[in-house]
C-alpha cells in the first residue's frame, strides 16, 4: 500500500520533536494506520543551519511551496511562528487538496 507522505513547514524545536517521534515511533504508527507514514520533505528558514533531528531521509527546501505544491505530498504540518506564513501555507495546502495539521491557535 502507498505510503502517507508527510511535508514538515517549521523545523525548529517542535518540528524536529515530530521527526523524532515519527522515526521513533514508526513500527507502531505504521501498524496502527495500517500504512507507512513518511517525511519525504521538510521546510526550513536556513539550509545550513544543524538540525535537533536527522534529516538524511528526506530533502530540505526554504521555499514553503515547494511542499505545499508537491503533488506526492498528502499531508503538510504546519509549526512555524506567526501569522502571515502559517495561513499563506495552510490555505495554498488546502487548496491543493492536502490535509493540514497545524501547531497555530
Amino acid at each position: 500500500m502507498k505510503p502517507v507522505n508527510i511535508g514538515i513547514i517549521g523545523l525548529g524545536t517542535v518540528g524536529s520533536g515530530v521527526v523524532n517521534l515519527l522515526h521513533r515511533n514508526a513500527e507502531e504508527i505504521s501498524r496502527r494506520a495500517g500504512r507507512n507514514i513518511v517525511v519525504t520533505q521538510a521546510v526550513v528558514r536556513d539550509l545550513g543551519l544543524a538540525r535537533d533531528c536527522p534529516t538524511h531521509r528526506f530533502s530540505l527546501t526554504n521555499n514553503p511551496y515547494d511542499v505545499t505544491d508537491h503533488p506526492d505530498i498528502d499531508i503538510v504540518i504546519e509549526l512555524v511562528g506567526g501569522i502571515e506564513v502559517a495561513k499563506d501555507v495552510t490555505y495554498r495546502s488546502l487548496e491543493n487538496g492536502k490535509h493540514v495539521v497545524t501547531a497555530n491557535k
